[in-house]
């Protein structure tokens, strides 16, 4: 008999993440204008500022792994996104650039943490026969936030609303998922003794051939993420690129849909194959459209935005399917720091990606900037056809 997916704690835990991730995504092209109009700052400092968050981030999630398998995870999860919260008022009181950035630290280790327990517990409450479309649909509510609450933020500030208005926003949309959040049932989790500080106490050990991969693949995310936009001012597309993120959540608002399913079959690395065919063949495909753009620019501008719709399907396949894999190589005792690892491997691919995408396009062009990062796709592919799928089957716990 099929477990039941479907429960109110699930569908809480759904909505909590959701309207974190849109109070998130709701100010992220709105802060820029922010830090510019509000505090007179420069490119090169909103650049820096806002980089404060990530790095923050990425240094509180080994942390947050190694507490919540230490210590009862709700209250963990609880007080990260109520932090989480606070830091949305924080900046609307912030009357000075330091205390700007002090806030915007703070957020980003609230984000660390909450990101990593948010995950964790929906582990902890989804049936393990059904976690890969579990997580799936859990991870379709990032990509609904992510697709509309930017556009939600740029509407509200084109429309000339106050950053006020903006910020509290944010701050009641987190409120009323913090409310969410509190409502969700875990099953208790009796605090554990700790062996000695030890390295597999803060990354999966058994977990970085598949962390080597999936940040290999992250490194042109992240290129796209940030210039995109910029990459298809230069080449002459003139056609609103804030279509190609909407296309790309719709695509993997889609293969969340069944991808999942996939997973809980037992397919996770050929799930993941799949999607890396896929990722590879548009990141080429969007290097070549620097080339071909002269060619035919209203068949070109058609490519470049179906080439997103493909992205967000091929990443939104291997997203749950990695998420699955990383927990399937740990115990039960070490659920968040696998999440950790795959979280964290992805965000420094990211972070990695911003910066050498930047570099490569200022000293040559963003189309060889991207066909970079299709190259590294395929080195991904190729390693975790040889290397990670094989060390996967060999020590998958389940």
């Amino acid at each position: 008999m099929k477990e039941k997916l479907v429960t109110p704690s699930y569908i809480l835990i759904i909505a909590a993440n959701f309207l974190q991730f849109f109070g998130f995504w709701l100010l992220i092209p709105v802060l820029p204008f922010y830090l510019q109009e509000v505090f007179s700052a420069d490119k090169t400092s909103i650049g820096a500022i806002l980089s404060c968050y990530t790095i923050a981030a990425l240094c509180m999630r080994p942390f947050s792994g190694y507490l919540l398998d230490t210590f009862s995870r709700k209250p963990l999860y609880l007080l990260a996104y109520f932090f989480f919260t606070m830091m949305f008022g924080g900046y609307l009181l912030a009357g000075t650039l330091s205390l700007f950035i002090l806030c915007r630290i703070i957020h980003g280790f609230s984000f660390g943490m909450v990101t990593v327990s948010g995950n964790t517990i929906v582990i902890d409450i989804m049936p393990s026969s059904r976690r890969g479309e579990g997580l799936g649909y859990y991870g379709l509510a990032n990509n609904i936030a992510m697709s509309i609450g930017p556009m939600t933020g740029l509407f509200l500030h084109e429309a000339q609303i106050g950053y006020t208005f903006i910020f509290c926003c944010s701050l009641t949309a987190c409120i009323i998922g913090l409310l969410c959040a509190y409502l969700v049932k875990t099953p208790y989790k009796a605090s554990v003794k700790r062996e000695p500080i030890s390295l597999d106490r803060f990354i999966l050990l058994k977990g970085i051939p598949a962390g080597i991969s999936l940040l290999l693949l992250s490194i042109p995310y992240g290129m796209t993420t940030n210039y995109v936009a910029m990459y298809a001012k230069q080449i002459g597309i003139t056609a609103s690129t804030g279509f190609f993120f909407t296309l790309m959540a719709i695509g993997m608002a889609v293969s969340r849909l069944f991808s999942g399913k996939l997973v809980d079959k037992g397919k996770i690395t050929q799930v993941i194959q799949s999607g890396m065919y896929l990722v590879s063949f548009c990141f080429f495909s969007l290097s070549a459209c620097g080339w071909l753009i002269h060619w035919n620019i209203p068949l070109i501008t058609f490519f470049f935005f179906a080439i997103s719709l493909f992205l967000g399907i091929g990443f939104g396949i291997m997203f749950p399917a990695y998420n699955t894999l990383f927990v399937n190589l740990a115990p039960n005792n070490q659920r968040g720091t696998a999440t950790s690892t795959y979280l964290t491997s992805w965000d420094v691919g990211i972070g990695i990606g911003m910066v050498v995408g930047g570099y490569i396009a200022e000293i040559s062009t963003f189309k060889m900037a991207y066909m970079s990062g299709a190259i590294l796709t395929v080195v991904s592919l190729l390693y975790f056809y040889g290397k990670v799928a094989p060390h996967f089957h060999r020590f998958r716990l389940r």
